[in-house]
């Protein structure tokens, strides 16, 4: 992961595949995989809103993919 510009409380960063890859299996463990008791206290988020960084993610990578 490379710090490509941070702004004020916003950071643009740049993820190879491999990371992105540990992004989705992590993401998709915590949506799908395990249940999280208190899960917006614990992961500091809501279940929506993670699986929807999930499905951007996964976008990412599928477009990844077709460029190969």
């Amino acid at each position: 992961m490379e710090l490509v510009n941070l702004e004020g409380r916003s950071a643009l960063v740049a993820l190879n595949e491999s990371e992105l890859l540990i992004l989705n299996s992590a993401l998709n463990e915590i949506c799908n995989g395990i249940d999280v008791q208190e899960f917006d206290t614990r992961i500091g988020s809501s279940k929506e809103t993670v699986a929807e960084l999930l499905g951007k993610i996964g976008n990412v990578l599928d477009q990844i993919e077709s460029s190969n």
